[in-house]
Order: structure tokens, then C-alpha cells, then sequence
């Protein structure tokens, strides 16, 4: 197993309300004249958007009966959920169609007597999990089905009598959600546009931009800087683009492309672009990443569908509508993003890579701009004035100097919590064997019938106990694992060559022999404090101070601190660095060491 340095969320937060966006007054949206800066920040819904697991089920128990009342069963669609199937009677994780194991447990649903007259056609499958639990008698893959009515029984009209027998339950069976069928975010948007109404609603009712935006004098149209190429910013570009505002793309990373060549010269040669690694560029920290599609806000909600289906358009598998724990890879996310650019620049957005945002623009509280300068110009010597209607930041956790320039207008930023610790790297065997036992051979390098194995380990202490000191002398804390990459590598992702800072990453097989997990703990204000870091950046600082330290302790040139896992629970120094084996290039080790489990350092 191997532990190294890597940095999970940024550590501070604007405290404002709602969006999170900066501009002057643009036609539509509402704006207070006793504000001094415009700054609207997506807010954290905490435990609203998380309720008890017993309001919730009674809430949507209410729904499911009243639903049921009002309409009728041979209309629209049902869900069957937590239908299991046996592994020896599914053909595996990459069989997405309705299998006979799987009509055999539609029939115990529907309490029909012979499966096979069950016509398939009615039936589709939404999503499909692997469940290898120790506790099951067997392995299961688990289905969510949609059954369409009215197509059964006109294909089977013996299903008539079973159909009306047919009685909901939650979480088991339940009425389809007619109406709530999303497409793509672009289908969604011309949708909106056909029916003349706003796409987008505030709180008080105003549209922030209406189907006919005005604002730019020659164009009518808003100009909107949009600074990021992550998620974010790409979603927030592809958004008002579709609207109809005149959208500029900053990036101060490169192309995909360039960005792929710089990263190469980094892992083989050790030479760190400042502004084109693993963090900066095109489709921001994830594309180098493992291409997770994990969401705690409800798997199949209609939002999250309309995001996976958007990046279907653009060419991610359909698998990733359907699998329990979705994931594209590298090897996918790079052409998705060539295609995701394409699209945005046929729908006229304009976009600006190398280009790196030194200030923004302000008069009398308006933002009017931004001051930006080609990455290459270290020292901004040459920086331009760009001027804008609004200005969205979607920035990531690691362009620090954002931050710093935030703080230098007055911006009020809070420091936050947030998690550090080490990567912790094991053989992909070694995990197959204890997850799967007999069946690990059945994985065969991500192309088997089962999906490589992963993990997922936490240890709670309650708050009140948070800060209490162990018989050793060490403060409490909760440990857990994060960003869990089966079949990945370990990655340098320092955006400074005198800072250590790594992650996990994947291709879309998981066919490497390696597995990695970050292994966290929480850390508070109390623990800034404690090394003399106080203000809204104190965060920021902290990491920095690690990350020199990692750096350090590496001995320079990139060089990640590695140890073994059986080291590391001894609290003492691995000596015999040439034998330990890791999948990060730039480590002690070797590759012709033996593979055993090695952490290293990072900083999450």
C-alpha cells in the first residue's frame, strides 16, 4: 500500500447567497443598490439536502399511495427496484439489456407464472449494480427496472389480471415519474426556448436571462466571461451559450491536446509546466484523472440524469446512465472534451486557452471586467483589459492566486474545513482476492464479468470527542478513505516544483495492476492555528506548508516520499526505499520491485 501528499476541496468559501457570479447590471437581473460587490456563491444545502433516512421514506411513502390513487395502474410507467440476480444467471456488468435471470425476477414482482412469456420489450433497465457483500449467500447484480404499461399488455394481454393486482411499495415498486423524463441540458434549453419560458429562475421570480437576453449594445446579447475550463465553468459556458449570451471561455491551461504533451514531459522527463499539468488545462483536475460520476443528491433526479445525458451527447458511453458507480477514464475524457469544445464554439463562444485572469475590472462595486494575461508571461507584464457584463468564476481548488486576489478586494472569504491526508496504494489482486475471494478471477483486468474491486473504510469519532487526546499523546480523529481509483495509478499533481501534491487516476478498463485510495482526516481553524495560519486563506496555507514538507522529505526533483503500510502503523521510516514498488514514476522504488501495499505522501 502507498501513502502520498493530496488535496481534496478548497478551504474557503465566499459567504454569499445563491449563484456564484460577479457582474454589472445586466437587463433581467435583480440587483440592490446598497451592495457594495455583486457576488452571489453557490450555497451548501448541508443537512437540507441530506434529510433522515425516516422523513424521507415517510415524505415519499405519502407519494407513492397518493400517486396511486390519482392514477391509474395501466398508465405510463412502474419501477421495480432491488431486483437481484444471481451472478451465474447474469451475463455480466457489461450486459445492460433485460437478461433471463432478470425477467425470471420481473415475474416474482408481477407474480406471473411463466417468465419467458414476459415479452422484453416492455421492459428497460435504468440501472445496474454489482453487490458482493459478505453477508448475501451469493453475488448479486441488483436492477431497477422501468415497465411500460400499456406496451406489456398489448404485447401480453395476460398480464391484464397481474397488472391490476399490482400494489405499490416503496423503495420496491412504485409509479414511474411521468413528466420527468430529462434529455440533455441542450434539448432541455430548446425546450424552454419553444415554450417561451425562462430556463433559469431567481428566488423573487426574475429571470436571470430570458430567452432573449439584451445587454450588449451591438450585439443585444450579454458578455459574459466565464473563467475555468472544469465542469463548472464548461456547463456554465454551454448553458448561456444556448441562451444566447456572447460567452468568452478563459482558460490559463492548454488544450487537451498540449495539455497531454506537457503532462508527458512531467512523468518521463520531470519538467513542470506551471500553467499546463495535471491541474491546470482543459477540463480542469478531472480530466487526469479517474472520471468518477458519483453523486450523493439522488442518483436517477432528474438534474443529474440531464448532466450524464449531456455528456452522452458528447460522447461518454450510454453504460454511465446505467451503472451503480459510473466512470469514464482518461482515455475517455479527452475526446469527450475535444467534442464538448466543438460544440461550444459552433454555438459561437469564444475560447481563450494560455490565458491566465490577474484582477478583475471595478467601478462603484460593479465588476466591468477583467485583466488577463497570456500564461507564459510570469511576471504580467503585458495584461489586458477585457471588459464584461459578468464575470462567473469556476476557478477549482488549486488556482490559489484567485483566491489571493478575492481577498485583496475585500471579498469576504471563510475558511472551512476540509480533509488531509496520504494515497495509500495496494496490488489490484490483493483487493480482488479480499472483496471477491474465489470469484477475484473473474475481474481479468477490468474485462471480465465482474467490475474490478474497490473499497471504501471509515472510522467515526464523535465530535465531542474530536479533539481528545489518545493514551499516545495523538489528538482523535475520524479516518476514511476517498477517491478510491481500482485499477488506476498515482499521479503528481504539484502546480509548484517546490510542493508535493498527487491523486489517483484511472483509465475506463481499471486495467492497471495497481488500486489507490486517499486516507483522510478532517482538519478545523484549531489546526491552522496551531502552525500560525489565521485569516480566510489559513487554509491555503496549511496545505502549502505540508506540501513543502512532502517536497522535502522527497528530496526535490518531484521526487514522492514513499513508505509501507506495515511502516507506517509502526510509526518508523521505511530504510530499504530500492524495494519498495509503486505506480508513480516519480518515487523511490523501482519497477522491478516486489508489489506489496506502500503509502505516500499527499495532501487531500
Amino acid at each position: 500500500m502507498l501513502l502520498l501528499p493530496s488535496t481534496s476541496s478548497s478551504t474557503c468559501y465566499l459567504k454569499h447567497h445563491n449563484a456564484f457570479w460577479f457582474g454589472g447590471p445586466i437587463d433581467g437581473v435583480p440587483y440592490s443598490g446598497n451592495q457594495t460587490r455583486r457576488i452571489w456563491c453557490a450555497k451548501r444545502t448541508g443537512k437540507q439536502r441530506y434529510p433522515s433516512e425516516k422523513k424521507k421514506l415517510k415524505s415519499k411513502h405519502k407519494e407513492v399511495l397518493s400517486d396511486s390513487k390519482v392514477k391509474s395502474k395501466f398508465e405510463g410507467t412502474w419501477r421495480l427496484f432491488k431486483l437481484a440476480v444471481p451472478l451465474d444467471q447474469d451475463p455480466g456488468k457489461d450486459f445492460l439489456q433485460v437478461s433471463d435471470g432478470l425477467l425470471q425476477e420481473i415475474a416474482k414482482v408481477l407474480k406471473f407464472p411463466v417468465a419467458s412469456l414476459l415479452p422484453r420489450e416492455a421492459f428497460t433497465v435504468v440501472r445496474k449494480s454489482f453487490d458482493a457483500r459478505k453477508k448475501l449467500k451469493e453475488p448479486k447484480f441488483v436492477h431497477t427496472v422501468d415497465m411500460d404499461v400499456q406496451k406489456l399488455i398489448s404485447l401480453e394481454p395476460r398480464c391484464w389480471d397481474f397488472i391490476a393486482r399490482l400494489e405499490p411499495k416503496v423503495g420496491l415498486v412504485e409509479r414511474g415519474h411521468d413528466g420527468r423524463d430529462f434529455g440533455d441540458l441542450t434539448s432541455i434549453i430548446h425546450d424552454c426556448k419553444e415554450n417561451k419560458e425562462a430556463a433559469l429562475k431567481g428566488e423573487n421570480g426574475h429571470s436571470f436571462f430570458s430567452t432573449e437576453p439584451k445587454g450588449n449594445r451591438d450585439t443585444g446579447k450579454p458578455k459574459i466571461a466565464v473563467v475555468g475550463s472544469g465542469p463548472s465553468g464548461l456547463f456554465a459556458a454551454l448553458v448561456l451559450a444556448e441562451l444566447g449570451a456572447d460567452v468568452t471561455l478563459i482558460e490559463r491551461g492548454q488544450p487537451v491536446e498540449k495539455r497531454g504533451r506537457d503532462i508527458g514531459a512531467l512523468v518521463v522527463r520531470r519538467i513542470l509546466e506551471l500553467e499546463s499539468n495535471f491541474c491546470f488545462g482543459e477540463g480542469g483536475a478531472g480530466t487526469w484523472s479517474d472520471g468518477k460520476l458519483v453523486t450523493r443528491i439522488g442518483r436517477n433526479s432528474g438534474s443529474v440524469l440531464a448532466v450524464m445525458k449531456t455528456l452522452v451527447q458528447f460522447g461518454a458511453p450510454k453504460q454511465i446512465l446505467i451503472d451503480g458507480k459510473p466512470h469514464l477514464g482518461t482515455d475517455r475524457l479527452v475526446p469527450l472534451l475535444r467534442n464538448f469544445r466543438q460544440h461550444l464554439q459552433d454555438l459561437g463562444v469564444t475560447i481563450k486557452f494560455g490565458t491566465r485572469v490577474d484582477d478583475l475590472v471595478m467601478k462603484d462595486g460593479h465588476i466591468l471586467g477583467v485583466m488577463a494575461s497570456e500564461s507564459a508571461d510570469k511576471l504580467i507584464l503585458r495584461s489586458q483589459k477585457m471588459e464584461y457584463d459578468a464575470v462567473i468564476l469556476a476557478v477549482g481548488h488549486s488556482a490559489r492566486d484567485i483566491y489571493e486576489m478575492l481577498v485583496a478586494h475585500n471579498v469576504e472569504l471563510v475558511p472551512k474545513d476540509f480533509a488531509v491526508g496520504l494515497r495509500i496504494e495496494h496490488p489490484q489482486e490483493l483487493i480482488n482476492s479480499i472483496q471477491y475471494a474465489e470469484l477475484a478471477s473473474e475481474v481479468c483486468n477490468g474485462r471480465g464479468r465482474i467490475p474490478v474491486a474497490d473499497y471504501k473504510v471509515a472510522n467515526y469519532i464523535d465530535m465531542e470527542n474530536f479533539y481528545e487526546t489518545s493514551d499516545s499523546g495523538v489528538a482523535n480523529r475520524s479516518c476514511y478513505s476517498f477517491c478510491m481509483c481500482p485499477g488506476g495509478q498515482v499521479v503528481l499533481t504539484s502546480t509548484n516544483p517546490s510542493e508535493i501534491c498527487i491523486n489517483g487516476m484511472s483509465f475506463s478498463r481499471r486495467a492497471s495492476k495497481w488500486a489507490n485510495a486517499a486516507l483522510v482526516v478532517t482538519v478545523t481553524m484549531k489546526d491552522f492555528g496551531a502552525l500560525n495560519y489565521y485569516g480566510p486563506l489559513a487554509g491555503v496555507e496549511f496545505q502549502r506548508e505540508f506540501e513543502r514538507r512532502a517536497a522535502m522529505m522527497g528530496g526535490g526533483n518531484f521526487i514522492v516520499p514513499v513508505q509501507t503500510v506495515t511502516d507506517f502503523l509502526e510509526n518508523k521510516l521505511s530504510v530499504c526505499a530500492s524495494n519498495i514498488c509503486a505506480s508513480i514514476k516519480l518515487s523511490f522504488g523501482c519497477e522491478g520491485s516486489k508489489p506489496r501495499s506502500t503509502i505516500s505522501c499527499s495532501y487531500n
